[in-house]
């Protein structure tokens, strides 16, 4: 048997491990046992390598790789920013995506249940669910917008092309017009007939949060559409989303190649791909640019979300996570460049038919996916044919994404109460995604805009930092370098080297820790459009933040009171991995002792007393 590193064990235990070991390997396993009595009944894995590969993937390369990373790059000085952005994803990036996988997939548990590791810092992964959950809720909304936007593009003409519409202000100008006004003042309020379009007919946006409106029955029937499909893509777990991602994940490239090769040919489109690469260098002394390139590492590869820990708990117990942890953040990094020039080609294009600067067209966030870009494609031959390919590609980007974020909540609760809820997946499936419909709901009435703004500011803002630093800090000095290294070893052979450890140890969470206090030090209460969000909401947001904050001192605290001795013992002892923790194969091991003792003591207790 290899290096049980995990915790010493008793002959007999190892006697049990061996011999469970032994009969996997009869049969063609590697001991990664997924399935057994107790609690570890039922629980799937990936049926191929690259179900795991193509779903972090799709996972990694979401929305934010289209709408905010050219955006960065553009605002950060074009091809600098690649500096800070690489060299973040080299500290910080890969480091703790391999520490997660690596956790995850030596003990095949989800994110709650993985810190029998270390029990002082379990309340991490009930944030990790929190954060999760509370994403899951508004990202699919902006997965709604997208199927609103693919609907609409079944048309002669798009309805953003022209103004005339009953949705339409007298500020409406079209690009024709703009093109051909050379007397516009900088005075003049100009709207696009796109903008107008999905703040007036798509969002039909209020003022103010508080002027809540009516609810839209079609982004209801939209938002329904879109848990309807994450609900039957999830339906088996990651045997079956595992499947939908071999299109989901690979369809937006097919797309992104196309659109660069039309977008090449548009005028204007060198102009566009020089704005975004052209470097600036003087940007690398600005404090702004580290910021951004560090951020943007640290939210596009999901890391202390949970995603991460909880689709490398379905690999196999020998699979090469290290190489994973490579390939995969790379991939993302890549994928965020390429999508760079495909959008700028675009921009360029519609800059040179406005007759305008590039840097007047750009835009940042939704508006670059929902106003910019459908704008652009309203100057193009056959537009409605662009405009249902780039809305589907983002629909698969979103899709991907949402398949982890809610197979981290599931995962997590079915493991941590197995056997309360693991027999009735599917069911928790259906209830979890109902009750995330519903919650949305205030999303689809005409503030809805404000809210996912709001959520989007606060669910997963510093939250995620702290839980990233701890994290690091824990596994790196309570449950020790040395501990992690070995049972990295134990799973493909040999140690991570000198320079994951130094990361893991020091430059990874001074990494985290600089990103937190520069968000800190430039926090400012969210805005949409120009309008000001009243004291109130900021309030909502900031305690919303803090229910995933608070359940890490709490769970700490329950984690302590439930070890026995002194306060000082009782902290050391939650310091310390749990007697259960270690391998899937490790615990079966200890649930079939435990069945066997069981068993014998109900046997003795059968035996009748002898008489004298």
């Amino acid at each position: 048997m290899a290096m049980t590193s995990y915790r010493n064990i008793s002959k007999e235990e190892s006697r049990l491990v061996t011999d469970r070991d032994d009969k996997k390997k009869k049969h063609g396993g590697n001991g990664d046992v997924q399935k057994n009595s107790g609690d570890e009944t039922e629980r799937e894995s990936w049926s191929a390598k690259m179900d795991y590969i193509l779903s972090m993937v799709g996972y990694c390369v979401g929305l934010g790789n289209v709408w905010r990373f050219p955006y960065l790059c553009y605002a950060n000085g074009g091809g600098a920013f690649l500096i800070p952005y690489l060299l973040m994803l080299a500290l910080a990036g890969i480091p703790l995506f391999f520490m997660e996988s690596a956790l995850g997939q030596y003990a095949s548990l989800g994110s709650i249940s993985v810190w029998k590791a270390l029990p002082i810092i379990k309340g991490v992964g009930y944030a990790m669910v929190t954060i999760s959950t509370l994403v899951a809720i508004y990202y699919n909304m902006i997965i709604a917008w997208a199927l609103y936007y693919l609907f609409a593009s079944f048309t002669s003409v798009l309805p953003w092309h022209h103004c005339g519409h009953w949705w339409n202000t007298p500020a409406c100008m079209e690009s024709s017009a703009v093109a051909n006004r050379s007397n516009v003042t900088a005075n003049f309020s100009r709207a696009s007939p796109s903008q107008e379009y999905f703040h007036n007919r798509v969002l039909k946006f209020t003022d103010s949060i508080e002027d809540t409106g009516s609810i839209s029955w079609e982004l209801t029937l939209c938002l329904l559409l879109s848990w309807i499909i994450v609900f039957f893509c999830l339906i088996k777990g990651v045997k079956s989303s595992g499947k939908v991602v071999y299109f989901t994940a690979t369809f937006p490239y097919v797309v992104l190649i196309i659109l660069l090769i039309r977008g090449l040919l548009l005028p204007g489109a060198r102009d566009g791909i020089i704005y975004y690469i052209k470097p600036d260098f003087n940007k690398l002394l600005t404090s702004q640019i580290w910021y951004d390139g560090a951020s943007q590492v640290f939210y596009s590869l999901g890391v202390a979300w949970g995603g991460i820990l909880t689709m490398a708990s379905y690999n196999k117990f020998n699979n090469n996570c290290y190489r994973d942890s490579i390939i995969i953040p790379l991939a993302n990094s890549g994928s965020s460049i390429f999508a760079g020039f495909v959008i700028f080609s675009y921009i360029g294009y519609m800059a040179h038919e406005l007759k305008m600067d590039v840097g007047k067209v750009v835009a940042k966030g939704p508006g670059l996916a929902f106003i910019a870009y459908p704008e652009a494609l309203t100057l193009m031959p056959i537009s409605p044919l662009w405009s249902f390919l780039f809305f589907f590609m983002l629909l698969t980007l979103g899709l991907d994404s949402e398949f982890v974020t809610i197979e981290t909540v599931i995962t997590a609760l079915s493991d941590e109460y197995p056997g309360l809820l693991r027999k009735y997946k599917v069911a928790v499936l259906f209830v979890s995604c109902a009750v995330m419909f519903l919650l949305g709901l205030p999303f689809c009435t005409q503030a809805g805009i404000y809210w996912v703004t709001l959520m989007d500011t606060y669910a997963a803002g510093f939250t995620l930092l702290i839980a990233s630093f701890l994290m690091a800090i824990g596994i790196s000095y309570l449950y020790g370098i040395r501990r992690l290294s070995a049972n990295i070893k134990e799973m493909f052979g040999y140690e991570p080297n000198w320079y994951f450890k130094a990361c893991w140890m020091a430059i990874s969470p001074l990494m985290v820790l600089f990103i937190f206090i520069v968000s800190l030090a430039e926090y400012q209460p969210p805005t949409y459009s120009g309008h000001t969000y009243p004291a109130w909401a900021a309030g909502l947001g900031l305690a919303m933040a803090f229910t995933s904050i608070v359940m890490i001192p709490l769970f700490g605290i329950i984690a302590v009171f439930k070890q026995e001795g002194t306060l000082i013992e009782k902290v050391r002892a939650a310091c310390r991995p749990e007697a259960d923790w270690g391998p899937a194969h490790f615990r079966a091991a200890l649930e079939e002792k435990k069945a066997m003792e069981q068993s014998e003591k109900r046997a003795v207790d059968r035996i009748p007393l002898q008489s004298p």
